[in-house]
């Protein structure tokens, strides 16, 4: 078993708490599901968002759909001028059996702009 890390990215459209837990719920569901992966297999996560999203701490969307016993961390993005508003990036470390280039990356959405090199 490895550890490997798998990257995430969406867009909300607006800084509101629902929405913030609808779109990160959404973006982790899919992160595990499109890597055949478990809550137990998630070492930590990483959580940025631009400093445009004040109204929740994006862990609290991965809390509310049951991932409780691993360790997450929030921390705001650089505020670039000119960078994509209201997004929140994901950085899961995850013990897997998938090789490096099986990892799916997971930018759902307008923030798939972001990394169309990976996004799936």
């Amino acid at each position: 078993m490895a550890v490997r890390a798998v990257r995430g990215a969406v867009q909300l459209e607006r800084d509101e708490t629902t929405e913030m837990h609808e779109r990160v719920g959404e973006l982790l569901t899919a992160l595990l599901e499109r890597n055949g992966l478990a809550a137990d297999d998630l070492i930590s996560v990483w959580f940025t968002a631009t400093p445009d999203l004040r109204c929740d701490f994006p862990a609290a969307a991965a809390r509310k759909i049951g991932i409780i016993d691993v360790p997450l961390i929030c921390v705001q993005e650089l505020d670039i001028a000119g960078a994509m508003p209201r997004v929140v990036r994901i950085l899961a470390h995850v013990e897997t059996d998938l090789s490096k280039a099986a990892i799916a990356h997971v930018y759902l959405g307008a923030a798939a702009a972001l990394r169309k090199d990976i996004a799936q």
